[in-house]
């Protein structure tokens, strides 16, 4: 195995570094967060550098050419075959060297740095030239992968049967070398991109003259060995070299892995888009079956052909709900078929002649067109989301990478489908299958056990056979993903050895020295090196939380183990658009700032790393944590459920013991304490805090004073609101929760919900003496937490089956969710399964026959993150929709306040960064006489913060039959 390095060398390759005046950074949370990609791997590094210019990258090289340390480049850094870490410095370029130079229509190319992230340029290409041009490689990581990162593996994605691979989409690449030329691959040769470097300039030259002698040397080769079939990624692309392909120096350098230059620059090509396009769904027995068709599909010209099997469908709904999967035919495995062209009419057209041609085929169970954009959205979304949810499948257990990137060509895929299922059941082995059919490339997630010497056993034997059975099939190793540490030991089983000498020519002339991204490709460690679930201590750690012991033990690891291992790397928590994850990485753009990774420094700490090795007391994980808003949307975005607010709350509870907690959490901590105080003195606490005392106060209990307190409420504002209503009875027909933030700030508001409750018909039962014990649990005092939870489950817990509806999101959440999962009794789950979001109720009285007041056309929402996590991303819409609101405009997005987050001093900031995100550009764009929904209480109190003069509404004060604020 490639070497690491002891702790004296490693301070001298970065004292080496420092003393360039490089910024490099070796923190044991950066280095944790560095050790890991999208991969079955981990190697921790040295240091991370976020080069700023290419004068950064000509810096690192030169220090680790110096002292011989390895240098990786990482983009988003979701490789699944493990080519984007290693044990030197990694150089991340998604940071700041991320800018799009340009866009030209007239020669249909872009200009663009290494940091880039491919649907940015997708948008802004859009954008730029009306609709008319767009790039064209879509992985399903397309919305955090990076240009770098996809010219690195060859990345292609789901339209590449129409548009093929990155390589195929390179016009020129600007490349440092290791030995510190500056070089441009071009469609045509190489040169140095500035020509008054002398040094470049030559090294260009003998480096064109070596590249041809290559190609002369190894025609026969080349031309047998080479480019067989569409997606042969593994290996070097060198037929790109040969006389008829022009040395086509560019394409040659792509896919390359980062082991011959590092890519900071490219101008990559773009393509027409076709004004009108339409989704046809089909359902088949088995993925055998699916493949059979597809060469009747690809007569048809489609653009996409994408397919998944049932486990992940099964595992979509079990994760995220029977709405997250709308529109699929019958069958146990599905492709999605992409039509495409200048008519939608003759695009329907020939949607429907598909269909009838596959019907006569035999094979086809069910199929049809999928005209709607929403539910074609929601369809895709499965197919994206495919490989992180089937890491935790909805039968059970885990499956890994590894063996996921296959490919043959399409005319072999059955063939090569009912051999490789033969080829797992031999192993006693289950395969989850999606992938790009149309063009003959498998990902397939397998249920290895990486835990045990006996499971990795297992792991090398049937990789090995996996190898030698898709060559039979004349395929390649991998399709788009690269060979990385997952494949690169293989390639003996698929070229000959004239054929791996001339890689390992290749790729000398381009790194004399010998330090970039060693272990991939060529001289590569054994596919079981490194393994990242390999050498996790068994330990028993004690947690509040109970975190599913059944599904862990089957796993054969401990439950907080198992839990904190939840995270793949896909990172989707990356993406500057979509869903709601990650708040506080879209606002600082830093990877520990990430939902990954805070995972990654949780998996150090399991594993009792060298980096973090103190366990539940550990500084560095705290620190990575610290800005986590704990706005629980990664339970909800993340594909492989990661739910890093409960993982917050747990390691808080821990790293507090024995130690002075900030006064914040005291101050919000214990709010529902201070409350029953305030409730009877709220004149002279609010006098006290709109004067100038306020702030001398605020900042005593670690609070911002650049934020508006919110006022209290005295005690008689909440009797007067709730006197017609009854105390909880087993004669009610619904409980109305009334939480303490509804108590101490805003009770009309629990007044409304009340009227609004009995304007349904129903006996309303109210329950405004007990609490969730939210704020305890936000802060890690989960001790307390679980009593005050305890007794309010005791109160809930009343032998019917009445709704609970509870005011605030926040809360409801916290019964819904947290209770079963920190108390773990049946009457946890009881009162859980009544549990309903304000929102949600109203869904089901209008459902049910009611008949709601007259609404306005038009409302703005922020919908709380906690309701979006727990009751589902579109809970309000779907209300206001049933009530009739006809125009919805939802500030899909973390307000930035998050319970206590927003109101502590040293999180102001990014918590008004974070506001900038959705809630601010949604109340820019919102009518003064529109009414904006908030109905978390944190929510009205930043959109008060944004526009003071602006009041939100309760979603029961906007339907209050007494409503006269509109």
């Amino acid at each position: 195995m490639h070497s690491k390095f002891t702790a004296p060398e490693r301070a001298a390759i970065l004292a080496k570094l420092q003393a360039a005046g490089v910024p490099v950074e070796g923190s044991a949370h950066r280095l944790a967060a560095y050790s890991y990609d999208a991969s079955n791997y981990r190697i921790p590094p040295v240091g991370v550098v976020f080069p700023r210019s290419v004068d950064d990258v000509l810096a690192v090289m030169a220090a680790c050419r110096e002292t011989g340390t390895p240098l990786i480049s990482r983009g988003g850094g979701t490789s699944m075959a493990g080519n984007a870490i290693g044990p030197g410095i990694v150089l991340d370029f998604s940071r700041h060297m991320n800018r799009i130079i340009s866009v030209d229509e007239a020669t249909g190319t872009a200009d663009v740095e290494a940091g880039v992230v491919l649907a940015q340029l997708t948008r802004e290409t859009e954008h730029a030239t009306g609709g008319s041009l767009t790039f064209a490689p879509d992985p399903s990581s397309k919305n955090r992968a990076t240009i770098g990162g996809a010219i690195g593996n060859d990345a292609c994605g789901n339209h590449s049967v129409r548009y093929g691979r990155t390589s195929d989409h390179v016009h020129e690449i600007d490349v440092v070398t290791s030995d510190g030329a500056l070089l441009t691959a071009s469609d045509n040769g190489v040169l140095a991109t500035d020509p008054s470097d002398a040094y470049s300039v030559s090294r260009a030259s003998q480096l064109g003259e070596d590249l041809k002698k290559l190609a002369q040397d190894n025609l026969s080769a080349f031309r047998l060995e080479l480019g067989r079939i569409q997606r042969q990624v593994s290996g070097y692309h060198l037929a790109n070299l040969l006389p008829e392909n022009g040395l086509n120096v560019a394409r040659a350098l792509v896919g390359t892995e980062g082991t011959c230059a590092v890519v900071v620059r490219a101008r990559m090509k773009l393509v027409p888009k076709a004004p009108s396009a339409l989704l046809v769904c089909l359902g088949y027995a088995d993925v055998v079956d699916a493949a059979k068709d597809i060469e009747t599909i690809l007569d048809f010209s489609p653009a996409a052909v994408e397919g998944i099997d049932e486990a992940i469908v099964d595992t979509m709904r079990l994760r995220r709900g029977d709405d997250s999967v709308l529109g699929l035919p019958q069958g146990n495995a599905f492709l999605y078929v992409d039509l495409d062209g200048d008519d939608p009419d003759e695009v329907a057209r020939q949607a429907a002649l598909l269909l009838e041609r596959l019907a006569a085929n035999g094979r086809l169970v069910d199929g049809c067109a999928v005209p709607d954009s929403a539910e074609r959205a929601t369809l895709w979304r499965v197919r994206e989301d495919g490989a992180g949810l089937s890491s935790r499948p909805a039968s059970g257990g885990e499956s890994h990478a590894g063996w996921e990137d296959s490919a043959v060509a399409p005319q072999n895929l059955a063939a090569y489908l009912a051999d490789f299922r033969r080829l797992l059941d031999e192993y006693e082995l289950t395969g989850i299958m999606y992938g790009h059919f149309g063009a003959g490339c498998m990902h397939i997630r397998i249920t290895y056990d990486l835990r045990s010497e006996e499971g990795r056993s297992v792991f090398r034997k049937f990789t090995q056979a996996a190898a030698e059975l898709v060559v039979r099939h004349g395929g390649s190793l991998s399709g788009e993903h690269g060979d990385g540490r997952a494949r690169s030991a293989l390639l003996p089983h698929m070229y000959s050895p004239d054929m791996l000498a001339a890689f390992e020519e290749y790729r000398r002339m381009w790194d004399e020295a010998g330090i970039l991204n060693p272990g991939s490709i060529t001289d590569p460690d054994p596919i079981d090196a490194n393994l990242a679930l390999e050498g996790v201590p068994e330990r028993e750690w004690r947690t509040h939380f109970e975190l599913r012991p059944v599904e862990a033990a089957a796993a054969g690891a401990d439950p907080w183990v198992h839990a904190v291992q939840a995270c793949i790397g896909v990172g989707r928590c990356r993406s500057d658009s979509g869903g709601v994850m990650c708040p506080s990485f879209r606002a600082t753009g830093d990877e520990k700032d990430s939902t990954r990774g805070r995972s990654r420094v949780l998996q150090d700490m399991v594993r009792g790393a060298r980096t973090i090795d103190e366990g539940w007391k550990s500084e560095d994980v705290r620190e990575a944590l610290d800005l986590c808003l704990a706005c629980k949307a990664c339970s909800n975005d993340c594909p492989a459920g990661v739910d890093m607010a409960s993982y917050k709350s747990e390691f808080f509870s821990h790293y507090y013991e024995g130690k002075l907690r900030p006064m914040s959490h005291f101050s919000l901590g214990w709010l529902p304490r201070w409350l029953k105080l305030t409730s009877r003195i709220s004149p002279l606490v609010n006098g006290v805090l709109a004067s100038p005392l306020g702030k001398v106060v605020a900042a005593a209990g670690g609070l911002t004073t650049k934020r508006k307190m919110p006022k209290f409420a005295s005690r008689k504002m909440l009797r007067d609101a709730l006197a017609p209503y009854s105390a909880p009875a087993k004669t009610a027909d619904a409980v109305l929760f009334v939480d303490s933030f509804t108590k101490g700030f805003r009770p009309e508001v629990a007044g409304a919900a009340a009227r609004v409750m009995e304007s349904t018909g129903r006996q309303v039962g109210c329950e405004s003496d007990a609490c969730c014990g939210l704020t305890w649990i936000s802060t890690g005092q989960l001790d307390t937490a679980k009593k005050l939870m305890s007794k309010a489950v005791a109160k809930l817990d009343d032998g019917t089956d009445a709704p609970i509806v509870v005011i605030e999101p926040s809360c409801a959440a916290a019964l819904k969710k947290d209770a079963p999962e920190l108390l773990g009794t049946e009457a946890a789950e009881r009162v859980s399964h009544r549990i309903r979001s304000f929102a949600e109720a109203v869904k089901e009285w209008v459902d049910a026959g009611w008949t709601p007041p007259a609404v306005p056309p038009d409302v703005t929402v922020q919908t709380h993150c906690h309701e979006y996590s727990t009751f589902g991303a579109t809970v309000q819409r779907k209300a206001l929709a049933a009530l009739g609101v006809a125009n919805v405009a939802e500030a899909t997005g973390c307000c930035g306040v998050a319970g206590n987050f927003g109101f502590e001093a040293n999180h102001y900031d990014i918590s008004m960064k974070v506001a900038q995100q959705a809630l601010a550009p949604a109340l820019e764009g919102t009518a003064a006489d529109t009414p904006v929904l908030a109905d978390g209480f944190s929510c009205a109190m930043q959109v008060k913060q944004l526009e003071p003069e602006r009041k939100s509404l309760h979603l029961a004060e906007l339907l209050d039959p007494r409503n006269t604020v509109l």
